[in-house]
């Protein structure tokens, strides 16, 4: 069941596109996205998920949103704390790069939460609307975490002045503010309001995201070369954690009343790791983290794997965690 969902993931136009600019890097070959079409995609997605999980929002109970977003809280505060404990025995990382890593891998990435949607939806598996609340709570606590984590290991800390700078970068960052004020315009607008924009962000949705992964392939395949220099505890932590934090985030979906396809978006927000918003606040809290390190790890080995393989498998993970649970 799991390969044939794996073929039928792999075969997609979003993944084929991704595999594509793998290719492309790997020919060295002239392709990539002006920066201005990158940015201007990124606002896309980020805006209509966040529009509509805005909707989802306003027509849920408030009594079915209150476990998820509590076990989501819990979730991002842990799995950074695990991620940093694993990598002491996995690598010979320092304090501060392990909580770089940490930082990383407590937080999300909106492509692979997306590429998961688009999944689901390809076969006929619904979710909850509101997952979209849930990836923007996810956001922000596990940078934060894995940032603590490094300054307290070190003894000194970040300066004052590092954490207002890294927490105002996490809460107006892009990812965030996009999020945040699309879930704001989707709840006021609600479906009606929605369904005069939806040919635009809904039936466009899935072509612009095949744009977005064939850059993304085009970023990971550069980063494949680093794979010499990262070293063999690493690879393992880049492929086997985000399989353990993802059936932990399934875990925590089901125990929160939430469906088997929203568990399974829940164990992909926990298995994925961020290459845009920690990377910014990184670098302004933890200045002597090495970005080389956390990149290859996140966008070189991480990110493909949940976009080729990981996906399908959580949504196995789900399905045979679901009876047991619920």
């Amino acid at each position: 069941m799991t390969l044939d969902l794996i073929a039928t993931n792999v075969l997609s136009v979003p993944v084929l596109a991704f595999v594509l600019g793998l290719a492309a890097a790997g020919l060295r070959a002239d392709l990539r996205l002006p920066d201005a079409a990158y940015q201007a995609i990124s606002i896309y997605l980020l805006l209509a998920i966040g529009l509509k999980g805005g909707v989802a929002l306003r027509e849920s109970d408030v009594a079915d949103v209150a476990a998820p977003v509590i076990v989501s809280v819990i979730l991002g505060i842990t799995i950074p704390i695990l991620a940093f404990v694993a990598l002491r025995f996995l690598t010979k990382l320092g304090p501060i790069d392990r909580g770089a890593m940490a930082a990383h891998y407590g937080s999300t990435s909106l492509v692979t939460f997306t590429a998961a949607l688009v999944f689901l939806e390809s076969i006929d598996v619904s979710y909850e609307g509101y997952v979209a609340t849930l990836l923007a709570i996810l956001e922000i606590p596990g940078i934060l975490v894995g940032l603590l984590l490094a300054g307290s290991m070190r003894g000194t800390g970040t300066s004052t002045r590092g954490w207002r700078a890294s927490l105002h970068e996490v809460l107006v960052g892009r990812s965030v503010l996009l999020l945040a004020g699309g879930l704001v315009i989707g709840l006021l607008s609600g479906p009606a309001g929605f369904e005069r924009v939806e040919p635009f962000f809904g039936g466009l949705f899935t072509g612009v995201l095949a744009l977005f992964l064939l850059e993304m392939g085009m970023l990971a395949g550069r980063r494949l070369g680093d794979l010499r220099k990262a070293g063999f505890g690493l690879v393992v932590f880049a492929i086997v954690f985000p399989i353990f934090a993802g059936s932990l985030g399934i875990v925590g979906g089901l125990l929160a009343g939430m469906s088997t396809g929203g568990s399974m978006v829940l164990g992909v927000l926990c298995a994925s790791a961020s290459y845009i918003a920690a990377p910014a606040a990184v670098r302004l809290a933890l200045p002597t983290a090495n970005p080389g390190i956390t990149l290859t790890a996140s966008l070189g080995m991480t990110f493909p794997f949940n976009l080729v393989i990981g996906i399908p498998l959580y949504w196995g993970i789900a399905q045979v965690l679901a009876p047991l649970i619920g």
